[in-house]
């Protein structure tokens, strides 16, 4: 029972990264390889300040302002300097793991002996719960606003929102510093909850918040009917859920990846089984098959 406790504690705090990746992925349309580090470096930033006596607070807000500059610069790298999505993202990728170390002065850090959120005395799913909640209606509030709408219709149709006057690099810049902010925070609380903060620790970050949109959307949404973000909480906590089972099946963490692909595969097929045209091109099949006996 504790053991399950806390994949949905770490499903709940992986959550806001996933609301991050959302925004990029999902919204802007744009591959940020970045978040890898950014992951990290909410880890850094957090396990530098609490060591150097700092609030948790003030480290939790430290850590979101290190993300908002770690989009901004890969905003810029794409907006202003006109190099790809995904070029741009893995740059700003390289630079952070190299400013990590060097916010760390080593490759991880230990937290057991500090003072962090999770040492309030209240429970660890109750924290997090506050948290992913926090920052779900924020944003859900956040995308209901001009600027909200605007940030869709950029992922949507940037040429359309260009027409209107409407400077798309300042906003898909904004995006991105949101996305990597969140991402950020994601991994300031994670390093709190698992007593460590280590230089590696964002490895895989944009890829496991890709595969939990998937699922969100692919098998949640078809299941329940509320808005995105709920949607995405739930793909991320389910794809955790199936983590646990397999490890605990006999596979082990070196085949994390493995599952990880698995997973996304599966929960893409389950999601064309549903679609209209899959079920017509089954049907028309089955009446060649009824024809031909």
């Amino acid at each position: 029972m504790d053991a399950l406790v806390g994949v949905i504690t770490q499903s709940l705090i992986l959550g806001v990264m996933v609301l991050g990746v959302y925004i990029s992925y999902k919204i802007l349309d744009f591959p940020d390889m970045s978040v890898d580090g950014s992951f990290s470096l909410g880890g850094a930033i957090i396990a530098v300040s609490l060591k150097s006596g700092l609030s948790p607070i003030t480290g939790c807000l430290l850590a979101i302002a290190g993300g908002l500059v770690a989009g901004l610069l890969t905003g810029i790298l794409n907006v202003k300097l006109r190099i790809s999505n995904l070029l741009s993202g893995i740059l700003v990728m390289g630079i952070l793991y190299s400013v990590n170390l060097r916010i760390m002065g080593k490759a991880n850090i230990a937290l057991f002996n500090t003072n962090h959120i999770f040492k309030s005395g209240s429970s660890s799913i109750i924290i997090s719960l506050a948290i992913i909640a926090v920052c779900k209606i924020l944003l859900d509030l956040f995308l209901k606003t001009g600027l909200g709408y605007t940030l869709k219709a950029v992922g949507d149709n940037s040429q359309m929102v260009q027409s209107l006057g409407i400077e798309v690099g300042k906003i898909k810049i904004l995006g991105l510093m949101i996305s990597n902010g969140l991402v950020s925070f994601s991994g300031c609380i994670m390093a709190q909850y698992q007593g460590f903060s280590d230089v590696s620790m964002g490895m895989g970050t944009l890829v496991l918040g890709i595969a939990c949109v998937i699922i969100g959307e692919s098998f949640i949404s078809k299941i329940f009917k509320t808005k995105e973000t709920s949607i995405i909480i739930l793909g991320t906590i389910l794809y955790q859920l199936v983590i646990y089972i397999a490890l605990n099946a006999g596979l082990t963490s070196t085949d994390l990846k493995l599952i990880t692909s698995f997973i996304i595969i599966l929960f893409l097929s389950l999601g064309d089984l549903k679609k209209p045209v899959f079920k017509q091109k089954i049907s028309i099949l089955r009446r060649g098959a009824y024809v031909k006996n």
